[in-house]
C-alpha cells in the first residue's frame, strides 16, 4: 500500500466501506452507493488497485416492498465455504423500515456467478425483540469457536436512541442466542443531533476484542469510539466490556477531514500491517444532490438539500493502524 496519500480518498463517493481479504490475495470491496439502489462489488490485488477496479452490479433493490429502498453498508463474508453479503434496506411504502437481509452466492466468484435472496436476518427462537426495529449495520466475527452477530437497532421509533447489540450466531441467516446490548449513547460526543451507536467493526491484538463503532449524526460530529473485552471473556456479559470514554477518531478541521467513521478493518498486501477503511468527506456541511434521491422522493427541492442523506461525498478512505504500550489501537491521520 502506498502511504503516502492515505488522506487521500480510496474509492470516491463509496460511504460505509467494507473490505474483506479472501485467502486467494484479492482484497473484496463493497460500501453505501449514492443511489442506495444496488450492491456493488469489485476487487484487486492491492488496497490502492480498489480505487480504479472494475465494478459488478450483483444486485438490485426491489421496485417495492421489502428491500425496496435504501440499500445500506452491505458487507461480503465468506462463511461455511460460501459467499454472504449482509445489508440493511427498507420499503418504499416506509422508508425507515430498516431492517438487515442476506444473500448467498451460488458459485465460488461473488463478482460473476449468481446471487440468491435469503430473507431477513432471523433472531434466535425466544427473541422477540432483535429485528423488530430500524436495525441497521451488521458484521461479522468469530472467537473461540463461536461466531457472533453485531449490529445497530434502534427500539422505539425513527428518534429513539440507536444503540448496538451482540449475539451469537447458529447459522449465516440465524441467531443462536437473544440479543445483548453492547453499547449505548452514553457520552456528549455520541448524542449530536441523534443518538446513535452505529456501524460496528472488529479488530483483535494481544488477548482483546476491540469493537469500533461510529456515534451521533452522519455530518461533521461523526466520529468513532471503542469498546474493549478480553477474549477469554464471555462477550455476552456486561461486565466484560469497557467502552473509551471520548473518541478514537474525529473531524481534523487542519486537515480537512470530515465526520469520519463507519469503518472496517484489513490487512495490508504484507499480510501483518493493520488497515482501517473508513468514511469522510472533504468539507464539513452537507449538501443533498437531487441527482442521486429516488424519483419516488417527493420532498421539495431545498428539503432535498439540507438532507445529509443524500450528499454523494462520503469518500473511504485507508490508514494504518497503530497499537499503545497495552495494545491498544490507535487511530490518526
Amino acid at each position: 500500500m502506498d502511504t503516502t496519500g492515505q488522506n487521500a480518498p480510496l474509492v470516491e463517493q463509496r460511504a460505509d466501506p467494507f473490505v474483506y481479504k479472501h485467502t486467494d490475495g484479492y482484497y473484496y470491496f463493497t460500501g453505501s452507493v449514492p443511489t442506495y439502489d444496488r450492491i456493488e462489488l469489485r476487487k484487486s490485488k492491492t488496497i490502492d488497485g480498489l480505487k480504479d477496479a472494475e465494478t459488478f452490479d450483483v444486485w438490485f433493490k426491489h421496485k417495492n416492498g421489502p428491500m425496496s429502498r435504501h440499500i445500506w453498508a452491505p458487507e461480503i463474508h465468506y462463511l461455511d465455504n460460501k459467499w454472504y453479503v449482509y445489508f440493511a434496506a427498507s420499503e418504499e411504502e416506509d422508508i425507515w423500515k430498516l431492517r438487515p437481509y442476506v444473500l448467498e452466492c451460488k458459485g465460488q466468484d461473488p463478482l460473476k456467478d449468481e446471487w440468491i435472496e435469503l430473507g431477513m436476518m432471523q433472531a434466535a427462537d425466544g427473541d422477540e425483540k432483535s429485528f423488530i426495529d430500524f436495525s441497521l449495520d451488521a458484521t461479522i466475527f468469530e472467537n473461540k469457536g463461536k461466531r457472533y452477530f453485531c449490529w445497530a437497532e434502534k427500539t422505539g421509533g425513527q428518534f429513539a436512541a440507536s444503540n448496538l447489540y451482540l449475539a451469537e450466531m447458529e447459522s449465516p441467516i440465524k441467531l443462536k442466542t437473544i440479543q445483548f446490548m453492547l453499547t449505548t449513547p452514553d457520552y456528549d460526543w455520541e448524542r449530536v443531533d441523534f443518538w446513535v451507536n452505529e456501524g460496528p467493526a472488529v479488530i483483535k491484538n494481544k488477548g482483546k476484542i476491540y469493537i469500533t463503532f461510529s456515534a451521533s449524526a452522519t455530518g461533521a460530529c461523526y466520529c468513532m469510539g471503542l469498546m474493549e473485552a478480553d477474549e477469554n471473556a464471555d462477550l455476552l456479559d456486561r461486565n466484560s466490556w469497557k467502552k473509551s470514554r471520548y473518541p478514537v477518531l474525529e473531524t481534523d478541521y487542519e486537515k480537512g477531514i470530515y465526520g469520519p467513521g463507519h469503518n472496517c478493518f484489513t490487512v495490508a498486501e504484507d499480510d501483518k500491517t493493520p488497515l482501517c477503511i473508513y468514511h469522510a468527506r472533504d468539507y464539513e456541511k452537507a449538501v443533498g444532490d437531487p441527482a442521486v434521491v429516488p424519483e419516488s422522493d417527493k420532498r421539495p427541492l431545498d428539503e432535498i438539500i439540507e438532507d445529509p442523506l443524500y450528499d454523494p461525498n462520503r469518500h473511504a478512505r485507508v490508514m494504518e493502524v497503530n497499537f499503545d504500550a497495552d495494545g491498544k489501537p490507535v487511530f490518526k491521520f
